[in-house]
């Protein structure tokens, strides 16, 4: 497989403007399979992609396709997710390749994503081919188009290849694009072998399987490979080229993209970026890997059973493998035990781990309430960072306190204008500006806290604009906030799983909110059991599970009424013996309510 005859590429675009449907018709196009066993989003290979619709994982793939020069060309085809969540697997995949596709929906036009992806691909320098989609829509408006890649992306309309990837049309001329304006790789086959890890998975049969950019030299199997990062050694086992399955080779060349099996037991061994040489002849320096991602929402995780913390940990160890922007540290809480203080790149990211943990580990989980991290100056002129409410500084040391804020940026048509304003607003959002970018299509942007856009506001962002507005943002700086620690109180003792880190103006109703479902769930007592929310020493919401209540004067047939009340005064008196001795069971359910209740309402 010669350099020459070699293309890496990638396909980017905002949500849902089809980069998964134009990847399933090109593979169709280069005959990797039969139309008996073709089925949608063939790349996506995760079930939670399927159902919901969306890519989360970049997955790469091998096309053969003979151009219209008679010579049969490979195309390294690595397609990527388009939500903003998802960005940093856009950027990993935009480390491997030499150009990009750049899609854009013929009835949406330029969306916050395309943008943001846009100026991903000219970071790394990438050659840009924009390729206009859903052209055999009734609402297409394909010159209208054309004027906004010109006015918001700055790049050439007349070189848009026009194309449907539901039907087909223009699919070919989307790949003679690829082979006549993406450049074909650099790089030395006789040099020292530098390979980047753009991806890893693990396999229980095989170990960890790492898929490679090889930048110069060539791997065989057989070969001592060095993790350059890690210090590592292993011995290759197989190499090969990535088709719906894993094809081996003979070697992999310089420039070429595919997957190392070298029984790489240990899950630490390996970090995306990292770059693999041949220990025998090593190269003298690393290639740049990928900037450090930090997270932005952080969440304790901890197992329903205590017996399951083991299969977590093993767990997140494997999942980190393959989701390089997910953190995890050891926590501990004295509700739930042990378990993991874990940081995300989103709400979404927070999901979709969640649901991979249950659906591929069959774990049952407890996420305690999402936040961000905030900081805190303190009165002795220490600054300190927190995401987690365990750590929450006493009050009187405390100067003042800093949150992120974020640049919001949302694309909808003009009729929704009121509404989303009204909900940005109630989400302090400040400084709003809007924009039309084309008749009837506006751009709105605001800056707003990044707290306040954890639970519901992407969902209640839809509701609004019925499904038309698009949402992407960027972090902006820290800004002064009113910080308080919320507090939930059972039977007078705090329970830290609880815990809040809210503004002061958020802390009564979301107070409210935890003790009315709290109330729901836990079992009464034999006495009254208060549910309250505080900041502090000052209770901001309370709410009462009311006792049993046993009739003792039930053998009383009459007689003197003081009979019945020293009955009544010696139940009171047991009871109120009993509630200072006694612990309320918290069920496990009753936390999931209040935390679940966060996240949807």
């Amino acid at each position: 497989m010669s350099q020459q005859r070699t293309r890496n590429f990638s396909i980017i675009a905002h949500i849902d403007h089809g980069k998964s449907t134009l990847a399933d018709r090109m593979i169709q196009k280069c005959g990797l399979v039969t139309d008996r066993e073709f089925r949608d989003q063939i790349l996506d290979t995760m079930d939670i992609e399927r159902e919901r619709g969306i890519t989360i994982k970049s997955n790469a793939i091998t096309l053969p396709w003979r151009a219209a020069d008679g010579r049969t060309y490979f195309l390294n085809l690595i397609d990527t997710p388009g939500h903003v969540d998802f960005s940093y697997e856009v950027s990993r995949a935009l480390a491997a390749v030499e150009g990009v596709l750049l899609l854009v929906d013929a009835s949406q036009g330029v969306q916050a994503q395309t943008l943001a992806n846009l100026f991903l691909a000219l970071e790394h320098d990438l050659t840009i081919i924009p390729v206009i989609n859903k052209i055999d829509l009734p609402s297409a408006d394909v010159e209208a188009t054309k004027v906004q890649i010109i006015e918001d992306l700055g790049l050439d309309a007349d070189e848009a290849v026009l194309c449907s990837a539901k039907d087909g049309t223009g699919v070919d001329e989307v790949l003679a694009a690829v082979v006549e304006r993406v450049p074909p790789p650099e790089g030395d086959p006789e040099a020292e072998v530098r390979a980047l890890i753009f991806d890893a998975a693990y396999d229980a049969y095989r170990g960890t399987i790492v898929f490679v950019r090889l930048k110069d030299g060539r791997l065989r199997p057989g070969m001592n490979i060095r993790l350059m990062n890690a210090g590592a050694v292993h011995k290759v086992e197989e190499v090969g080229v990535l088709g719906l399955k894993r094809r081996p080779q003979k070697e992999l060349l310089a420039g070429q993209v595919g997957y190392v099996i070298a029984g790489i037991k240990s899950v630490s061994d390996v970090t995306v970026g990292d770059t693999l040489t041949d220990d025998d002849r090593p190269a003298p320096e690393s290639l740049l890997g990928f900037r450090e991602i930090k997270p932005v929402v952080f969440s304790s995780i901890y197992p329903m059973s205590t017996d399951e913390y083991p299969d977590l940990a093993d767990a997140l160890d494997k999942l980190k493998l393959n989701d390089a922007a997910l953190t995890y540290q050891k926590d501990t809480s004295a509700a739930l035990g042990f378990g993991f203080r874990c940081g995300f790149l989103g709400l979404l990211h927070l999901e979709v781990v969640q649901e991979r943990l249950r659906r591929e580990f069959d774990l049952s989980l407890l996420l305690t309430v999402p936040t961000v991290r905030y900081r805190i100056r303190l009165t002795d002129g220490a600054e300190v960072e927190i995401d987690n409410p365990a750590y929450y500084p006493d009050p009187a040391a405390i100067e003042s306190a800093e949150e992120p804020f974020i640049k919001a940026t949302i694309f909808m048509p003009e009729k929704y204008l009121g509404q989303v304003m009204t909900l940005c607003l109630e989400r302090r959002g400040v400084n709003p500006r809007h924009n039309y970018t084309s008749p009837g299509r506006l751009e709105y942007t605001v800056e707003m806290p990044l707290a306040e856009i954890l639970y519901d506001f992407y969902d209640r962002l839809k509701t609004v604009t019925q499904g038309y507005g698009s949402f992407d943002y960027d972090l902006l700086e820290y800004r002064d906030t009113d910080l308080v620690k919320l507090d939930i109180l059972v039977n007078g003792e705090k329970v830290d799983a609880l815990a809040q880190l809210v503004h002061r103006d958020k802390a009564r109703p979301r107070a409210v909110q935890a003790v009315d479902r709290l109330k729901d769930e836990i079992p009464r007592q034999m006495f009254k059991i208060a549910i309250q929310g505080a900041i502090g020493s000052t209770i901001i919401a309370r709410s009462n599970v009311s006792p049993f209540r046993k009739d003792v004067t039930a053998k009383c047939y009459g007689g003197d009424v003081s009979r019945k009340r020293k009955l009544l005064e010696k139940q009171k008196a047991g009871k109120k013996r009993m509630k200072q001795v006694g612990n309320v069971f918290i069920p496990q359910r009753a936390f999931l309510a209040v935390l679940k209740a966060d996240q949807t309402e």
